[in-house]
């Protein structure tokens, strides 16, 4: 494949990552930084440090703070802007976007206002059909990415030939496999919501429950991932894939998981806003809870873990107390619930 100019924004651990992976399949590749003493470290030292310490960057990879020279010749734009800036970034973008400038982005989360998906947001700032955009999914820490370890991904478009852009972009035969999907709202929804069940999980675990414990929240967290994901029109075989559970069980089990990591330092009894001071990034699941809360009740879905975590975060609720709740609910049939998860066909 021909080497391609994208453009990479933002420079946290994820979009670092992602930007080494371009840069290994031989693109050239700039990473946007608001910061310009960010990008003058990436550029003379090869390093970023604050969101990947220790990690090496290529020479290939090139970084600034100048938004529309980053993006003026790219053919392809990565956005991985937290949720909460990805409109503001889009918007800032938009202006020097060439028309056939592939759009990606790997960002997951809801915009809380609006609880439009990443996509949607895309979509109305780039003034670019839905079915233009590609998101990038799937069980995959930066901290494993930036040193080459083995992962699998996704990239999700309602038109294919925009998906496997981006996968002939991404992926390697050495380290950085890629799958295509269709289902944009399933992957979009499935790596939003796996972070609330994974603030669940780290709360789990600073509690000091066992494995028990977190099994069960685990696959009763699927299970509320694929009632919403359903009603918001996704395929059942998405959260059966790589964006679903597989990116769930990677979340919830991982002390690289930001969201994992806050919500053991809430189980341990630190205060949300201390919590996320000690994390020292974006953790998008506490966003999340918020949205998925909303989206449950305009979607008329039973969350019991979303709404119990919503409690803890924004309630004051004891996390042992949200536990107490969970366990104490009204006994029904496992299978009263494969409804979630209808035939298709």
């Amino acid at each position: 494949m021909a080497s391609k100019q994208i453009a990479v924004l933002v420079a946290g651990s994820w979009g670092t990552a992602l930007a080494r992976v371009l840069a290994d399949n031989g693109h050239a590749v700039t990473l946007w930084t608001r910061n310009p003493a960010q990008a003058d470290e990436i550029n003379r030292l090869r390093r970023n440090q604050k969101f990947l310490p220790g990690a090496e960057l290529p020479e290939s990879l090139a970084a600034t703070s100048d938004l529309a020279a980053a993006v003026r010749e790219a053919d392809a734009v990565l956005f991985v802007a937290p949720s909460a800036a990805m409109r503001e970034v889009a918007h800032a973008a938009a202006p020097h976007l060439r028309p056939d400038t592939l759009v990606v982005h790997a960002t997951k989360g809801f915009e809380i206002d609006t609880l439009k998906r990443m996509s949607t947001v895309l979509s109305e700032e780039l003034n670019r059909p839905a079915e233009e955009i590609v998101v990038l999914s799937g069980p995959s820490h930066a901290e494993e990415v930036i040193v080459r370890h083995p992962t699998t991904v996704v990239v999700a478009s309602r038109d294919i030939r925009f998906a496997e852009a981006a996968q002939d972009l991404f992926m390697n035969d050495t380290y950085f496999r890629v799958y295509t999907n269709p289902d944009i709202v399933g992957v979009e929804t499935a790596g939003a919501i796996k972070n609330i069940i994974a603030l669940g999980a780290g709360l789990s675990d600073g509690l000091g429950f066992g494995d028990n414990a977190k099994a069960a929240l685990i696959t009763r967290g699927l299970a509320e991932i694929g009632r919403l994901g359903a009603a918001m029109g996704a395929s059942p075989l998405t959260f059966a894939g790589l964006a679903g559970v597989g990116d769930l069980i990677g979340t919830c089990t991982s002390r690289h998981s930001r969201n994992w990591r806050a919500g053991s330092l809430l189980g341990q009894g630190y205060g949300l806003d201390e919590a996320l001071e000690r994390v020292g990034m974006v953790v998008e699941g506490v966003r999340t809870t918020k949205a998925a809360a909303e989206l449950a009740v305009s979607h008329d879905v039973d969350m019991p873990i979303t709404k119990e975590l919503y409690a803890v975060l924004f309630e004051g609720k004891p996390p042992v107390q949200a536990v107490e709740a969970l366990m104490g609910r009204v006994r029904t049939h496992e299978l009263e619930e494969a409804a979630a998860f209808p035939p298709e066909g």
